[in-house]
Parts: structure tokens; sequence; C-alpha cells
């Protein structure tokens, strides 16, 4: 007995740690410089990316355009065991410190969307911003037909986007004497900033005719002081052209920008770097990113392709929910079961001396008997009384008869008219003698039996994924959809759609 004991306690601790989940094979960590819409899409890019890879854990971190913060933010990283960095540095000399010293500690870094000047690091990949710039001088000298007044609104100071765009802006128009940019106005990414700055601007706001701004943001904002100050509207162009609601493609579709440029985010070829780094595979060590000019001209499909991409990958982070959902109910309902095995498994043996040998049989043959019929609740079983001990024939007939009992109503599933006497009749036996022993051998009645089985055979049906919910519904003898959603519901707990 001591022994016994023993055993079944090692045996639930092992099940128990067979419950812990397994740690995760990479952690990575994703320095943002910032909080913005821009990187909130590239963020939900990288998560549903790593859906697709076993075993990757991401942990983000966001400075607000403080360079000092962001540092600290990459120590802690490192500090916490990452396997890999991914990092957009806030200004080009300020973080290197810390990016250096995660590299020197073995840390393989990928330095994306903005440059660092240091050469410690794994990978980078970004968008020509400099093309950028020079493109967009180049589309508004072509739009002035190469005379006229800008104000251009600068990228965050020290940062290497804005350096690049403003070189390749000011390139451009170098070509076009007639066009002059009548201020510069040093904002930070933010719509706010240039909102307030432009407001605050003591120069005649008539005499504009352009507006670039070197993000949309910034191009927004001047647009609405603009707007606030009862100014005559000039051209407004930025870059970024985000997809979904209010970015910036919308933005030029709707006219409140008269051009923007894509600035890819690209978050899922990021991942896919860091993961190919990690296992050993050959990447590039310096990746440019393709993007292009939007105007009003493209703006339209270019929207919708981006709202079907939007779409769809709104419906996959729909679908990951549901699974991590149904895999948490589940990671649930197993250690649940472990805790309740090993509860049974001491209570046996606590009544082992007390249970007749005779009852313990008629209980295994029920069990038997049970697990045959459709996956029913062992619950229906339990709150049955006992039976008497079964007669000598009763161990080789019952099973023979539930078989025979399954076969009969499997073959006359569809029909929504099959009552409880076509089964009897069926089954060679009155009403009356069909439910008592279907109830005797069971504990549900013929009744519940079928509609459990049809119910059964509706689920598999509905994981198929080739029927509606109506055509599932009338093939398993339902005369209403209705009512089946009804009856799905109180069987599994879930509806019908949630499969289809």
């Amino acid at each position: 007995m001591r022994n016994l004991s023993i055993y079944l306690f090692t045996f639930a601790a092992v099940l128990l740690m067979g419950c812990k989940q397994n740690e995760p094979k990479y952690i990575i960590g994703v320095s943002q410089c910032s909080e913005d819409i821009w990187r909130d899409w590239q963020n939900a890019e990288m998560r549903m990316e790593a859906n697709f890879h076993e075993g990757v854990e991401l942990r983000f971190t966001a400075a607000h355009d403080d360079s000092e913060l962001q540092s600290k933010q990459i120590d802690s990283l490192v500090a916490s065991g990452i396997s890999l960095l991914i990092v957009a540095p806030n200004q080009l000399t300020s973080v290197s410190p810390a990016i250096d010293r995660a590299y020197d500690k073995g840390i393989p870094v990928i330095v994306f969307e903005r440059k660092t000047d240091s050469r410690k690091y794994t990978a980078f990949v970004s968008a020509d911003n400099y093309e950028m710039g020079h493109i967009m001088g180049e589309y508004i000298a072509t739009q002035l037909n190469g005379k006229g007044t800008i104000m251009e609104i600068m990228g965050l100071k020290g940062s290497s986007p804005a350096e690049e765009r403003y070189n390749g802006f000011h390139v451009a128009i170098a070509s076009y004497p007639e066009i002059k940019v009548v201020t510069e106005i040093q904002g930070d990414w933010t719509e706010p900033t240039a909102y307030e700055a432009v407001k605050n601007w003591k120069g005649d706001l008539n005499g504009i005719d352009v507006v670039f701004g070197h993000n949309d943001r910034s191009a927004i904002g001047a647009r609405k002081a603009f707007e606030e100050r009862g100014a005559r509207l000039p051209m407004f162009c930025g870059i970024d052209a985000l997809p979904g609601v209010d970015g910036g493609i919308q933005q030029v579709r709707d006219s409140l920008l008269d051009a923007s440029y894509i600035y890819p985010t690209r978050g899922d070829q990021l991942l896919q770097l860091a993961i190919d780094i990690l296992d050993g595979k050959q990447y590039q060590k310096e990746t440019m990113l393709t993007s292009a000019l939007v105007t009003r001209d493209n703006a339209t499909v270019l929207l919708l392709e981006s709202d079907e991409v939007v779409r769809q990958a709104h419906n996959l982070n729909k679908l990951q929910k549901k699974a991590a959902g149904y895999l948490e109910q589940l990671s649930t309902q197993r250690t649940i079961s472990l805790l309740a095995l090993f509860a049974i498994a001491l209570l046996a043996l606590a009544l082992v001396l007390f249970i007749l040998y005779y009852r313990s049989k008629v209980s295994a043959q029920r069990e038997r008997i049970v697990n045959n019929l459709w996956n029913m609740e062992a619950e229906n079983v339990a709150k049955q009384p006992v039976r008497q001990q079964p007669t000598v024939e009763e161990p080789t007939q019952e099973p023979l008869f539930i078989i025979r009992f399954k076969d009969v109503v499997e073959a006359r599933l569809s029909d929504s008219d099959l009552s409880v006497d076509d089964l009897a009749a069926a089954m060679n036996l009155s009403r009356v003698q069909l439910y008592r022993k279907v109830k005797a051998i069971s504990g549900s009645s013929p009744v519940e039996l079928l509609r459990t089985a049809r119910l059964n055979r509706g689920y598999q049906l509905l994981v198929k994924g080739d029927k509606t919910i109506s055509e599932v519904a009338y093939e398993v003898g339902f005369t209403a959809p209705s009512y089946f959603t009804k009856c799905f519901k109180e069987e599994f707990g879930i509806s019908p759609s949630d499969l289809s």
C-alpha cells in the first residue's frame, strides 16, 4: 500500500511537470525610438510573423524620442537575456554606445529605418530616405512649373531619415533657381509639434505655395494650422503613406495631402531576417526596401490594395487570437484533468478495500460501452444508479446490442422524421423495451443518443468546411438550422459559425 502511494504521487508530479510551458527558443528585443502609428503597424507585422515561427518571444520597448531612455532600454533588454536586438536609433550618434555594448556581448544587432554612426551591427534594413526626399523635390518642382515658394517642416534633428530626406530634397530643387524654401521649421515627426510651429510662424502663410513635411503627420499638422489661421491652402506633401484608415494613402485620396511617399514598415521581413540570423542561415548585411510615390492619380488603387492587405491582416490577427484562446483553454483543461486524475487515483486507493469485485466489473463494462456511444459525457453515467449484478449473458449481449443500435441510428441520421418507434421496430423491440435497455446501458434515452449522434456528425461536417450551416443541419436530420444552432451551442459551448 505504501509503495502504491509513492507511485501515485510520483506519477502525478511527472504529469504536472509536463504542463509547464516550453521555454522560448529565441527572445528578440525590439527597441523603437518612438511610439506612433507607423511603428504600431510595424510591431503588429512582427507579431503576426512570429506566429509562424515556433518558440519566438518578442519584447518591445518605445523611447518616445528620448535617446537617453532608449539607451537604458537597450541595456535592460540585453540584461534580460535576449537572443537578438532589433533597433531603430533615435539619433545618429547618441544611441550608438548602447548598441555597441549589445554587439560586443555577442548579441546580433539589426539596425532598421535609422542609421547609427558605428559599424557594430549584424544587418541594416531601411528604405532610401535620400531618394524619397529627392523624388519628392522633383515632384514638387514639376507641380510648381519650376517657380514657387516652399515651407519645409523637418524631422527630428540628428536622426538619419531627417538629414537624408533634407539632403535629397534640396539637391533636387537646386536645379530650379526660381523655387525658394522661405522657411525651414524644425519638427520632431509629430503632428502637434508641426501644428504649433506653423501656427506661431510670423511669416505670411498666404505666400506659401507648397508645404513639404518630412512625414505625413507633419504635413497634416501644418494643414490644420493653415486652416485655423484662415490662410489660403497650398499643396501639402509628406512621406510615409501608411495604409488603413487615416493613413497617408487615404489622406492623398481624400485631398488632405497632395502627395506622399510610401515608407515601407516590413515588420514581417525584419523578423524573418532575425530568425535567419539566429538559425545560422545566409542573409544580406544591407537591405534597401522598395518604395513609391503616391499621388491622387494612383491613391485610389493603392488604397484598395492596402485595404485588402489590412483586412487580411486583421482576419489573421483574429484567427491568431482565437487559436491562442483555444490553446490557453486547452492548457487549463489539461491541468484540471491531470489534477482530477490525481485526486481520483488517491480516492481509488482509499476505497479499494471497500469496493466489491462485481461492482467494479459492471462499472468497467459500462465504461467500455459508453465510450463507443458518440463521445457521450461521462457525467451522464455517473448520475445513474448502479445496476444489479449482470447475468452471465449480458457482457456479451450488451456490446452487440449497442453496435446494432448505433448502426441503425447512423443509417437514418439524415431522416428528420426518424422516431423512437422507428428505431424500436428496426431493433425488433417495443418502444418501452428499447427505452429501458438503452437507458440501463448508457444512462441516456434513445432520443438523447439520437440528438448526440446528429450533433457530432454535424460537428465533423462543419470542420471539413465544404458545407454551409443550413446544409449541415438538414443533412444530419434537423428540420430547422436555427434549432440545430441552439442544440449545437448547448452541446459544445460554441456556435456552428465558429467552425465554418
